[in-house]
């Protein structure tokens, strides 16, 4: 049967099994374990027009809730400027595409410029690539950037107050690559620094990854680590929410090799997961060991402006069998949004955005430990706008009383720790009605 949907005749597929050597789809399929195929039919509810299409969402979308949110834990509830929306959709601009044939994507390549000029000045490194998935992977991305600058060093040690699912991402991609992965200990919710020392001073340690902020918040004091890497001939990572480098010292500030980490917090809506967009800048001396793309300004044979790939890492459609990464489509939409947003906002608005996501995260904090019912976990460490919260109750009572008014109450850490982050999005009111339903 000739479909729209399925261009594959049974000739097509007769010739197909033939090439192949098997005689019908499930010869094909043998391999596959009995217990991963479906073995019945598909079971689908029959076909509906249009209108009754729109219907059935109309119905299901009204059935949401719209909940105040003061979960973080790596991913924010960012407010998302209107005219921002507006320009990533424009027609002109709205791609999901990285330029395949970028001198005549001139347009595209600008806007992947300006993207990599913002985040080098947000990071303080001089190279940028154009985008990757999301922040996990961007680390895992700096892991083997690492192990492959440290040549047959082979071990990378992550702390353990990175985010934990940046942490299992990273073993996952060390897993297939040869890469060993120690955790330094955390004390008291920061990195331990003798634990540290001790660890990096193996031969085979290429690479250090840290977080600042930290998955508990908290901004760690990192003087004097990029010293102690490099001296012993070790690579420093900074895993980062890129927001909050408009107002703490940057990576490049502290003396890292790479900065990696999601840019979501850059305006980028949650949309229930994703897409998002992970970051990876370096120090020029590795961006060789970098994946994916860096666009470069030069002038044409005319003399007008104009913009080239200056560097394009190994990818699936040039020797394709030392790819280092396929990233292709996040080079398109969501670099465009960050670039968007942070050419909006500036340099004195992502301050402002950051200034009143610290009063209302401190004002929340304090008004929980004037209840007598909660007290910071990590009382003595500086945050900027998450904390973790112990409270005497437990936290999926809390967690629940707090949907009931509709309201996401934070992350659960254990029974008694929660962790809470306050953007520019919530009230004041907001905030008190959250410290009433706690205490």
């Amino acid at each position: 049967m000739n479909h729209r949907y399925f261009p594959h005749t049974q000739e097509d597929i007769s010739d197909m099994l033939a090439r192949c050597g098997v005689a019908s789809l499930d010869d094909l399929y043998a391999d596959v374990p009995s217990d991963l195929k479906l073995n019945r039919d598909y079971d689908l509810p029959t076909g509906m027009s249009e209108k009754e299409v729109r219907d059935f969402f109309d119905r299901a979308g009204r059935r949401n809730r719209r909940l105040t949110c003061f979960a973080g834990a790596g991913f924010y509830d960012r407010y998302s400027p209107a005219a921002a929306q507006s320009i990533v959709s424009r027609s002109e601009f709205l791609t999901a595409y990285t330029p395949y044939q970028p001198e005549v994507s001139q347009g595209t390549l600008q806007y992947i410029f300006e993207y990599q000029s913002l985040m080098s000045s947000l990071t303080g490194l001089p190279i940028s690539n154009a985008s990757m998935y999301d922040g996990a992977t961007a680390t895992a991305e700096a892991a083997m950037m690492a192990v492959a600058a440290g040549r047959k060093r082979s071990r990378v040690l992550v702390s353990q107050t990175v985010n934990p699912v940046t942490r299992r991402v990273v073993e996952t991609y060390a897993r297939y690559h040869g890469i060993t992965i120690d955790t330094i200990r955390a004390e008291d919710g920061v990195t331990s620094r003798s634990d540290f020392e001790e660890k990096v001073s193996a031969p085979d340690v290429a690479g250090v990854i840290v977080a600042s902020p930290n998955y508990y918040g908290i901004l760690e004091d990192y003087t004097g680590w990029a010293d102690t890497c490099h001296a012993n001939k070790a690579l420093l990572i900074f895993n980062c929410i890129a927001a909050d480098l408009g107002v703490i010292k940057s990576p490049g500030e502290w003396g890292a090799d790479i900065a990696a980490g999601d840019a979501q917090s850059l305006g980028i809506p949650l949309n229930y997961g994703g897409p998002y967009l992970g970051f990876l800048c370096s120090t020029e001396a590795l961006m060789r060991k970098m994946p994916g793309r860096i666009v470069g300004a030069t002038v044409d044979a005319d003399g007008r402006r104009s913009f080239v790939l200056t560097l394009q890492a190994r990818e699936q459609h040039i020797r394709r069998e030392k790819a280092t990464s396929n990233i292709c489509s996040n080079q398109g939409l969501m670099v465009l949004y960050v670039t968007v947003y942070l050419s909006l906002t500036g340099p004195k608005g992502l301050r402002e955005i950051n200034e009143a996501s610290y009063a209302g995260a401190h004002y929340l904090a304090d008004r929980l430990t004037a209840t007598g019912r909660a007290r910071l976990t990590y009382p003595d460490r500086p945050f900027l706008n998450e904390f973790a919260v112990t409270l005497d109750a437990k936290v999926d009572d809390v967690l629940a009383r707090a949907l009931d008014h509709d309201i996401l109450a934070g992350v659960k850490l254990d029974e008694h720790t929660l962790l809470i982050a306050v953007t520019e999005m919530q009230t004041r009111a907001e905030i008190d009605k959250l410290v009433e339903i706690i205490k």
